[in-house]
This record gives C-alpha cells, structure tokens and sequence, in this order.
C-alpha cells in the first residue's frame, strides 16, 4: 500500500478528508508562480500538473482552496485500478475532483484516451510521474506523452510544509502538523511538441519539477 493510500486506509476516505480540511484552516499558505498561472486560468486554457509523490497528500485541500480564492480549476487526478486507487479515488472525489482510473500496468489505454478527452474537452488533469511505486523523484514517460499528443502545458507543481511529518516511505510522503507554515509554487510551463525529443523533455521536466520543490522548501524554511 502506499503512503498516501495508507494515510487515508487508516482512518476512511471521507473522515480523512475531513481531517485534512480541518488541517487546512490551521496552515498558512503562500503561494509562488502565481503571476504566471492566473492568466492561463481566466483564459481557460487546459493544463497538465504534475507533482511528486510525495507532495499530493494536501493538494485535492490546496485545489479547492485555490478555487475559493484564487480563481483556480478543479482538476481531473488519474489514479491507478488497485485497491490503492480506490480509496485515492474516493479521497479526492470529497473535494470535488474527476476521476481516471489506470495506470502503466493496468488500464493504461484507456487512462490515456480518458485524460487526452478531458485535456481537449478544455479541462485541467493532475499527474504523479514518480507514482504509484518510484523510484522517488524519476519523472516516467507518460506526462511527456500526453503533453505532446494534446499540445496542453505541463506545469511543475510543488507543496511544502515546516513543521512537518515526513513518512519513512520510498515516497517520504510529508504531511504538516498543525500551523505549519506551508507554500504551493507553480513552476514555469513546458510545451512538448509532437516532433520533440521526448527524453530531453523528460530531462527538463523533472529537473524543473525538482528546482520548483526545491523552492517550495525554501519558502517555508525562511
């Protein structure tokens, strides 16, 4: 089970988001990069998110805030068809997330014609490219494939917290303690052509997914 499928097991979907609501009127939330992606929002132009692993516990929260008062999206989360998936699935539907259902080794085609169908149906979708089992911090070949065959921007997207918990898990999933200081920071866009070289994209996109991290840190820890 994975971290963030185990934090949520252990206490059900819904209770769990409630906890983590709850959390979330204690934080204090600052944000970074957000010149840059409000445009595209009131634009409506759809979006690919990707984030780390580690990162996502409070990201279904940090949406649906953002919505209230930034005039964000709601996003579309792919999760995988293990038991693991599931109750993922049933955590973030609580905060008014879509749902995709695959991954590399189960229901993967059909995961793929899902989330192209939501991107240019005008809509914004969310991936972990190091889940659901790692190796922690390896961005995976499916982001840089969906950008290229929709033409829809990736955006590196990180959450940080001090002070936190992080779990001893591959994934070293971070979870806040109450009246953390935290940070979201949005990271700057990349377009993938279909005629690209999708390993140099690949190679970007996850040093740029580990700088925006690394900014994030660094935010909470001034």
């Amino acid at each position: 089970m994975s971290a963030a499928a185990g934090v949520v097991h252990r206490v059900t979907p819904g209770l769990a988001a409630g906890l983590v609501r709850l959390l979330g009127t204690t934080l204090r939330v600052r944000i970074g990069g957000l010149e840059a992606i409000a445009p595209l929002w009131a634009a409506g132009h759809p979006l690919i998110y990707a984030v780390w692993h580690g990162r996502i516990l409070m990201m279904p929260w940090l949406n649906a805030w953002l919505r209230r008062t930034r005039g964000a999206r709601p996003v579309c989360v792919l999760a995988s068809r293990s038991r693991d998936g599931e109750l993922v699935a049933r955590y973030v539907r609580r905060f008014g997330l879509d749902v995709v259902r695959g991954s590399s080794s189960r229901g993967g085609a059909h995961a793929v014609r899902a989330l192209v169908a939501t991107l240019r149906a005008g809509e914004d979708v969310a991936l972990v490219p190091d889940g659901p089992r790692g190796p922690r911090h390896h961005l995976g070949p499916g982001v840089i494939a969906l950008a290229a065959t929709t033409g829809a921007p990736v955006v590196p997207l990180a959450f940080a917290a001090r002070p936190a918990r992080r779990l001893r898990t591959w994934d070293e999933l971070l979870i806040p303690l109450p009246f953390a200081r935290c940070a979201v920071v949005f990271g700057p866009t990349l377009t993938v052509t279909r005629d690209a070289d999708r390993e140099r994209a690949r190679r970007e996109l996850e040093q740029s997914l580990i700088e925006v991290t690394a900014a994030a840190d660094r935010l909470v820890a001034a």
